[in-house]
């Protein structure tokens, strides 16, 4: 009876253990991606030198986590264009097949090339090991010792999971190189104690910012991700268009604000200098910002976002609430949470460059306050917006 029970207990484990791994070897359909070509012309390089540090430890083996990684990364590589940047990539962490090291330079430190960061990168063939960027980052300081140049990127793709709980040797490598070092970790998955460690990461870099996977998988999430850290236009490209002629003043009209919207049809009365302001005087982040039902912002509306960061820096006193706004397609409650996530984002960007959160109120109001015809794409496009209130 005893050996009869034995059995049947072993056939079950047995059976569990086959279907379990036959589950966890299924693929994962990934989002579907067509890489953005930037237009060299148009932009330069805002980094002579970066290094991926790509974890390959034993976490990232559950929940696909570390084909999600690779993708990703893979999906940089792609969209990321040659412009003579000095590149890396570091791996830690690995499977004794892979490498029997801690933390391994498999790339660079040599002039970027998308075809040789592509070769590299397949050699990484499986997760395995402990979690050391301790050692990575140790490493990473000397990877960039003796480079040209004063602008170096860390990006760091990891799951954030069973890290050296020591955060020294983050801030050992920020000290080492100061305000000249940034941080971009992207957390793949999403465990609370992997975020929060991650997150800690890119605020010691002060000059970086946290991302996830889930963000950047799309063509449009990983060319927003790569202009913003790599990329930045030349300076005949951002120049912006003349000014209009600022209209005459009527007889007794008064635009004591300056945003050229004369008071009594000043909506937003206190818009600071050089807000960009829509026609009843409020200051308004509009269609250029977000697509139809997306709350991510499009690279198109980083300068309108910069702007604003200029002025709330300019002014340390004010705080501003940052009001966002959909169309009308949709019910109610669902484009409450879309306005909401608008704000958020928008939030969220200026804290990245220095705005100190407690100085952003955010709130959504739906499709409540149009500000154009719901009835055509333009005006529809015009209401999907954020507007900014100072207080």
């Amino acid at each position: 009876m005893n050996k009869r029970f034995l059995v049947q207990s072993l056939l079950s484990v047995i059976a569990f253990l086959f279907l379990f791994g036959c589950a966890t070897k299924e693929p994962m359909e990934m989002p579907p991606f067509s890489a953005t070509q930037f237009d060299t012309a148009m932009y330069e390089s805002a980094v002579d030198n970066f290094i991926i540090a790509f974890d390959a430890s034993s976490s990232m083996g559950y929940d696909n986590k570390f084909m999600i990684a690779k993708t990703l990364a893979g999906r940089m590589n792609m969209t990321l264009p040659e412009m003579g940047q000095i590149a890396g990539l570091r791996s830690f962490g690995h499977d004794p097949a892979v490498s029997k090291k801690l933390t391994e330079l498999l790339y660079g430190m040599e002039e970027y090339s998308t075809a040789k960061a592509a070769g590299t990168l397949d050699s990484i063939t499986k997760a395995g090991g402990w979690s050391p960027l301790g050692t990575a980052l140790d490493a990473v300081q000397l990877d960039l010792e003796g480079l040209s140049g004063s602008r170096n990127a860390v990006i760091i793709i990891s799951d954030g999971m069973d890290m050296d709980p020591k955060i020294d040797r983050v801030q050992a490598l920020k000290d080492k190189y100061g305000s000249s070092i940034c941080f971009y970790p992207i957390q793949v998955g999403n465990a609370p104690e992997g975020r929060a460690f991650l997150q800690n990461v890119a605020k010691i870099g002060d000059c970086g910012f946290f991302s996830t996977a889930d963000d950047l998988m799309t063509g449009n999430g990983i060319a927003a991700f790569v202009e913003r850290v790599f990329l930045k236009k030349k300076a005949m490209a951002m120049a912006p268009a003349p000014a209009p002629a600022p209209a005459p003043m009527k007889a007794g009209k008064k635009d004591s604000d300056g945003d050229g919207v004369y008071d009594d049809e000043d909506q937003c009365p206190g818009t600071p200098v050089g807000a960009r302001v829509n026609a009843v005087g409020c200051w308004t982040l509009d269609h250029v910002l977000f697509d139809f039902d997306k709350a991510e912002i499009k690279p198109a509306g980083y300068p309108l976002l910069d702007a604003v960061v200029v002025i709330l820096k300019k002014n340390p006193a004010m705080s501003v609430e940052l009001q966002g706004h959909t169309d009308n397609v949709g019910t109610k409650a669902y484009n409450m949470g879309l306005s909401m996530r608008r704000s958020t984002a928008v939030a969220k960007y200026l804290v990245d460059n220095g705005i100190l959160r407690n100085r952003l109120a955010t709130t959504g109001f739906g499709f409540q306050s149009p500000v154009a015809l719901n009835g055509t794409g333009f005006g529809r496009s015009l209401n999907r917006r954020v507007e900014l209130r100072p207080y």
